[in-house]
């Protein structure tokens, strides 16, 4: 028999009377049940069918899945596939990821640019595929998108097209969406009038705002999407921007319950030691306004650069420090953090944290995760702060060479100890050996 398109399969059905069917040799005389052949076209799949089939099919197979016949070739393109599509963009053959198709991207361009909704750039460090992600914004001009993210895999690279082209492209996409919802930015240098124009066409819809490291944008412009963007849920900056202002804004009763905020610390010039502060009364008319908050703060200064911070309370609930913080920025924490949950601690210097671990312990009462890299705690102080802590403690990342054997623990024992505490099986983390 020639297969053609036909592909055979066994088919178990029960016997009937009034339909007989060629049998293949097998026979149950316990349930009277046959097994048969049976011919299937697969071109004559209903359309819904073979849709939800193209929907788990990478890019490039959906695109060779379509030249088996006319019909596939329809369904390859209903608007449903092409709702959501993420442009890779690379100049260098060594990248992680394959860059999207010059002929594929000029055949969504005309054919497709009005049904997507949520589209994603990726792109590599080179400014020509900045560049090239620029273009391809500037011609999406008859779609009505919901999400935007623009994504740098390495080095910033949107921040090295020129800012006209970027903001042109950025704004054409603002000005014909009107239902944006969701936008990362991060990263880009997007500034204040392009936050106006994105304000004036979607202030009803916008719900989450990424716009770390982007230094064209100032605290008015910010301003200006709190003031307006009454739906906004999750809002993401640098703390150069933050003011009392946007706190309040936020915590207008006008406003929606904010559910997450982050705020990235970082030396904006080489050198500066002075950050500006935030009233206390700011931070509470926050939290009073929307209790749920997440408060995530990133920190990339220098030891001498926190004098700023946490020298009365503070709402912050998640706290990253990467670079090297003293071990008296740290004793600052558990007095006045009491909402913090997650606290991770890349460098110290070369003091042990014990009393200042302990007293987080016994003052951050939602404390549940704690990561520790390059810097140093005595196995004893550790077992106490998990006492303290106990079975909340869900997330225990401590590096082996940050814990220092005392009269009490050694690296031997001191996983019983912690295990019996978290109620769990739990090992310091081990740098593997390439």
């Amino acid at each position: 028999m020639k297969r053609k398109s036909l592909s055979v399969v066994n088919k178990v059905v029960q016997s009937s009377p009034a339909v007989k069917q060629p049998k293949l040799g097998f026979y149950s005389s316990l349930n009277q049940t046959h097994t048969y052949t049976v011919l299937l076209d697969w071109r004559s799949l209903p359309h819904h069918v073979v849709l939800r089939i193209f929907q788990y099919l990478p890019l490039i197979d959906r695109a060779q899945a379509s030249s088996v016949c006319r019909r596939w070739n329809e369904v390859f393109h209903i608007p449903d596939l092409w709702r959501k599509f993420e442009f890779e963009l690379n100049q260098s053959a060594t990248s992680s990821f394959k860059s999207t198709h010059p002929d594929l991207i000029q055949q969504i361009i005309k054919r497709h640019a009005a049904h997507l909704r949520y589209v994603s750039f990726k792109v590599d460090s080179s400014t020509e595929s900045a560049e090239a992600a620029c273009d391809i914004l500037s011609q999406l001009v008859n779609c009505s998108l919901q999400t935007l993210d623009l994504i740098s895999m390495a080095n910033p690279s949107f921040m090295n097209v020129s800012k006209s082209h970027f903001v042109s492209a950025l704004t054409l996409v603002f000005v014909n969406s009107k239902s944006l919802s969701s936008i990362k930015i991060e990263g880009t240098p997007v500034d204040d009038p392009s936050l106006k124009i994105l304000v004036a066409n979607n202030s009803d819809t916008l719900t989450l705002l990424k716009m770390s490291s982007c230094p064209y944008v100032s605290s008015d412009g910010i301003l200006c999407v709190a003031d307006h963007c009454q739906g906004l849920r999750e809002l993401a900056l640098n703390y150069y921007i933050l003011s009392d202002e946007l706190l309040l804004a936020l915590s207008s009763e006008t406003h929606v319950n904010l559910e997450h905020l982050r705020i990235d610390v970082v030396s904006e010039n080489p050198g500066q030691i002075k950050f500006h502060s935030i009233k206390k009364q700011s931070w509470d008319a926050l939290i009073k306004h929307s209790p749920g908050v997440n408060v995530v703060m990133y920190f990339f200064l220098y030891e001498e650069e926190f004098e700023t911070f946490f020298t009365e309370e503070s709402p912050v609930t998640h706290l990253y420090f990467g670079r090297s913080v003293s071990k008296a920025v740290l004793g600052r924490i558990g007095p006045n953090c009491p909402r913090l949950v997650e606290l991770v601690v890349c460098a110290n210097g070369l003091q042990t944290l014990d009393n200042e671990l302990i007293c987080i312990a016994q003052h951050c009462k939602n404390l549940t995760a704690l990561g520790l890299s390059a810097c140093e705690v005595r196995c004893s102080a550790l077992v106490e702060f998990v006492r303290l802590c106990g079975r909340r403690l869900a997330q225990l990342s401590v590096m082996e060479e940050v814990l220092t054997p005392d009269g009490d623990y050694g690296l031997d024992k001191i996983h019983t100890e912690v295990s019996k505490y978290l109620g769990r099986t739990w090992f310091p983390d081990v740098m593997p050996v390439w």
